[in-house]
């Protein structure tokens, strides 16, 4: 079976993460989730990585529906993935088409060249084209620089949550719910 790849950019790529793809996922995550967040983790991160990018949890997410999820590419390396969740709902908004950002995670050696922004920039877009009105995503409020890129783009703070997980430090437990408005 042959795999989407969406051309972002000339050097930013997504290409179609598949269920035989989870062996590269859980390596690449294993290099790319831990050196951003280990520091979270009294395990440095081991079981969020190994539960979250098993082939179990692949399998599963990879059947919801209206869901896509993607390795990104920059230059024609690995470097990230993203995914995304169309329909999900956040509330207070419910009579709005939304679309979460689920997941991106990027490689620490991409931050400065425009990734995120690209990518984000490209989720506007193609939302706007499904007529969707508002993206919003989860970011951990002990990621400063994370909330102030977002911020930046035109993110607003929407409300908060704590992850209950059992191996994460109690002051890393705060994690905010951002969101735009497309026009």
């Amino acid at each position: 079976m042959s795999k989407k790849v969406i051309t972002v950019t000339e050097s930013i790529q997504l290409e179609e993460i598949q269920l035989e793809d989870f062996k590269t996922l859980s390596t690449l995550m294993n290099e790319v989730y831990k050196a951003a967040y280990k520091h979270f983790w009294k395990d440095e991160g081991s079981w969020y990585v190994q539960t979250q990018f098993s082939k179990n949890n692949l399998e599963k997410e990879l059947l919801e529906d209206n869901t896509n999820y993607y390795f990104i590419l920059y230059n024609g390396e690995k470097v990230g993935i993203f995914r995304i969740l169309w329909g999900k709902k956040l509330g207070g908004f419910d009579n709005q088409k939304m679309v979460k950002l689920h997941r991106i995670y990027l490689h620490e050696k991409t931050q400065g060249k425009g990734v995120g922004k690209q990518l984000l920039t490209w989720l506007e877009e193609e939302a706007i084209k499904k007529q969707y009105e508002l993206i919003w995503l989860d970011t951990m409020d002990e990621k400063p620089q994370a909330f102030e890129f977002y911020k930046k783009v035109g993110y607003q703070y929407h409300s908060h949550c704590f992850l209950d997980f059992e191996l994460i430090f109690d002051k890393m437990r705060k994690m905010s719910q951002v969101y735009k408005k497309l026009s």
